[in-house]
Formats: structure tokens, C-alpha cells, sequence
């Protein structure tokens, strides 16, 4: 951008920065529908939502431009600076923050609130980005190493799961914010694009199909004995070696285990989240009660139809028949008001910002700078696809932010460093190709 090349702004790739402010002013606008009251007419009023998100806006934007002033090896040198510091906020919320909707997990500024959780996301990407990036490390996907090279890389995986587990298990267990706990788990992408074969994806794919098999299929010995005959079964395509028998015997035995620890889990899980996954499966309907979130969302995007019912008149936003229709359930006042058009117009938006970010994260001279893009790309993602699968009733209501168009000061600042950071590390790739 520009030709000055000793300017903040010199590199910075306005295709990424556009799109931002696009869905940054797209998401404002739905705020606004959101909580719009005829009592209420001017969208600068700062005693409502709309108003104060304009001033979390304006305040994103001093970051974003803060960050393109700031050397990007700042980024490199003190990303395990800004994870310990995150790590500590985390905890020490629990003591010293407020308490919103049963979760202590905001630390409270004046009337406005600042949950650490959400700033988590930019840390572990820094702090994954600078141990990768630091080893040629992850499982090396040839078939033949050493032993000491196997075990090396075995370890040094582990040590990159840490990274992920560690403010997973805090989040979660500290602050029982369960939304935010499960995003980290995007960041196994970024483990699966630097090395990790692809064989991990694959069985964590299948573990999460036959956990959601065996809650569905509560006879355990019903599951054992499929289990058994499709482990028979595969020795029709396989050839018959000692080799083969141990790993078909191998998984069998770690398939029965996730059989067998599916009702342990499930039962440890807290009331709410068991009626979310009981409806979510149909295995008991409460439209009137736990069900009644998602059952109004999807009543408000299907009313939609093609092209919405027009700005400022949706009637299930305007009478708040969906709670939480300015947060997790944003996407629904999109469905109604702008109906097909215009929600498959905001996803493309959210599609092409993310593929963005991936096209100039495999262009990247910096290990550094690749990993930290692909972080970005599988947080965005994983947002998306969760946010709005649940208001469409795909997967259980988690309670995670759409990217750049639910309310809250948190979540946007957070968006906008994770994205902004990459963006000046992509910029400096031309300061060192100078």
C-alpha cells in the first residue's frame, strides 16, 4: 500500500482491511436491528448496544492501527510474554472479576466489561507460532525414522498440545466458559498444516462420530458387537498380517473404550449442556424450554425467505421472540431481515476473509508468520461454522461470538489483533524482500 516504503501502512494488503471493515460495519448495522427500538431512533445513542459497540468500534481501530506502527518482531520476541500474561489474567479473573450469567470471568472497566478468555486466542496462536517455528518438529509423515527422531518429534508434539490444552482446561474448569474452552481446539489445524499426519484428524473425526453414535445407541453391548464385526469385516480389504491383526485389534479396543467412557462424560457434564445435546439429537424436545433459543432462530431465518423481510423489520428481532439475538444469535436478525441473499452474502464474506488469510499465510518467507496466518484462518472458521450452526440447529448452543458482527468489546478487540497481527507480519514480508 502506498509508495512509500518507510510508511506504517507500506505492504498492508487493503483486500484483508477492506473486507474487515465491511463485515465490521455489516455487523454494526445488525446491532443495531437487533435492539432497535422506536424509542430509540439514533444508532449514536452510546446508553444502547449499538452505541456502545461504535465506541468498541472506534476503539478496535486505534489497536489495528497501533499494531501496523509496532515493529513486527515485536510480535516474535514477546509472544511467549503476551501467553504468560494471558495465562495469569485467566486466573486471576477468577478471584478478582465480576460475575455475568453464573461465569466469573470478566474483569469489570468502569461500565464496561473485559473477558480475558477472548484475548487467549491471539496469545496461543503467537506463543504456538514462535515453538513451531523455532523446530522442525511435529510427526515427520515419512515411514521410516529413527527412534530417537521419532521419539523427539512425539515430544515436541505433546509440548505443542500444551500450548493448546493449558488455557483450554483453564477456561473451562476456572471460569466454565465452555464456548471459548472448545475454539482452542481449532488450533489442531494448524498442528495438521505444519506435519501432523493426517491420521490423528482422521481418528479424532471417527472418536467424535462414535461418541455421538454411542449417546444416540445407549446399548453398549448393541455398539461392541458392530464394533467387532466391522473390525472383522476390514480384513476383507486389508491383507491378512500379523501387523494388520494387531492395529484392527488396536482400534477395536480403543473404540470400545470410547464406548465405554461416553456415559462417564456425558454425565459430568453440567445440566444445561446435556438438555442442549439431548434436544440437539432429538433424543427429548423442549421448544418452550431449552430448546426455545434455537427453535425461535430457526423460525426468524426461515420467515426470512429469499430476500429478507427488510432492514429494521423483522419481526421476531424487533419483538425479541430469540434472546441473545445481538450476540451468539446475530446470524438470525441476518436471516430475517436480509433472508437467504443476504445471510449466504455475510458467510461468503466470513469465507472469502478467511481463504484470504490463507492465500497470503502459503506466501509467507517468515515459518513464523505461515503459522501464526493459519492460526488466524482456524480461528475464524471454527467461529463461523459453530456460530452459525447453532443458530440453525447443527451443533449444541455453545455460546461463541460470529467474527466481527456479534456485540461485545472483548470478542471485536480480539478478532481485530489476531487478524491485524498477521497483517503486519504479512507486510513486513516486503521489508524483507527489500
Amino acid at each position: 500500500m502506498g509508495r512509500n516504503d518507510n510508511s506504517m501502512f507500506y505492504g498492508v494488503d487493503l483486500v484483508t482491511v477492506f473486507t474487515y471493515l465491511v463485515l465490521v460495519l455489516l455487523g454494526w448495522l445488525n446491532i443495531y436491528a437487533a435492539v432497535y427500538n422506536e424509542e430509540y431512533q439514533s444508532i449514536f445513542d452510546t446508553s444502547q448496544k449499538y452505541g456502545k459497540q461504535l465506541i468498541w468500534i472506534g476503539t478496535a481501530f486505534i489497536i489495528a492501527t497501533s499494531i501496523l506502527i509496532i515493529d513486527a518482531n515485536f510480535y516474535t520476541v514477546f509472544a511467549y510474554g503476551f501467553y504468560a500474561v494471558l495465562i495469569v489474567a485467566n486466573i486471576l479473573v477468577v478471584f478478582l472479576g465480576r460475575e455475568i450469567k453464573g461465569s466469573k470471568s470478566w474483569f469489570g472497566v468502569g461500565g464496561f466489561g473485559l473477558q480475558p478468555a477472548e484475548f487467549m486466542k491471539f496469545a496461543v496462536n503467537l506463543a504456538l507460532a514462535k515453538f513451531l517455528s523455532n523446530r522442525q518438529i511435529i510427526v515427520n509423515q515419512q515411514f521410516r525414522l529413527r527412534l530417537k527422531d521419532l521419539v523427539k518429534n512425539y515430544k515436541n508434539t505433546f509440548y505443542a498440545l500444551l500450548f493448546i490444552l493449558l488455557p483450554l482446561l483453564i477456561i473451562k474448569k476456572l471460569q466454565d466458559e465452555t464456548g471459548l474452552a472448545i475454539v482452542m481446539v481449532a488450533f489442531i489445524i494448524v498442528l495438521y498444516r505444519e506435519g501432523l499426519s493426517v491420521n490423528f484428524l482422521i481418528f479424532g473425526l471417527l472418536a467424535v462420530i462414535l461418541f455421538i453414535v454411542a449417546l444416540v445407541v445407549t446399548n453398549t453391548p448393541t455398539l461392541l458387537i458392530s464394533l467387532g464385526i466391522i473390525a472383522l469385516s476390514s480384513f476383507l480389504f486389508v491383507p491378512r498380517t500379523r501387523k494388520n491383526l494387531i492395529i484392527i485389534a488396536l482400534f477395536y479396543l480403543l473404540g470400545a473404550g470410547i464406548v465405554f467412557t461416553t456415559d462417564f462424560v456425558y454425565n459430568h457434564l453440567e445440566p444445561h449442556q446435556k438438555d442442549r445435546i439431548d434436544i440437539l439429537l432429538q433424543k427429548k424436545e423442549d421448544p418452550k424450554g431449552k430448546g426455545y433459543n434455537v427453535n425461535q432462530s430457526k423460525i426468524a431465518i426461515g420467515s426470512g425467505g429469499f430476500l429478507g423481510k427488510g432492514y429494521l423489520q423483522g419481526t421476531q428481532t424487533k419483538y425479541d421472540f430469540v434472546p441473545e439475538q445481538d450476540t451468539d444469535f446475530i446470524f438470525c436478525t441476518v436471516g430475517e431481515e436480509w433472508g437467504f441473499v443476504g445471510s449466504v452474502t455475510v458467510i461468503f464474506l466470513e469465507l472469502f476473509l478467511i481463504l484470504r488469510v490463507i492465500f497470503l499465510a502459503e506466501r509467507q518467507r517468515s515459518d513464523f508468520s505461515r503459522i501464526y496466518g493459519y492460526g488466524v484462518a482456524a480461528i475464524l472458521f471454527f467461529h463461523l461454522a459453530v456460530n452459525i450452526g447453532m443458530t440453525i440447529g447443527l451443533v449444541p448452543v455453545i455460546g461463541i461470538p460470529l467474527p466481527f458482527f456479534s456485540y461485545g468489546g472483548s470478542s471485536l478487540w480480539s478478532f481485530t489483533i489476531l487478524l491485524f497481527i498477521f497483517i503486519k507480519l504479512d507486510a513486513n514480508r516486503l521489508l524483507i524482500l527489500r
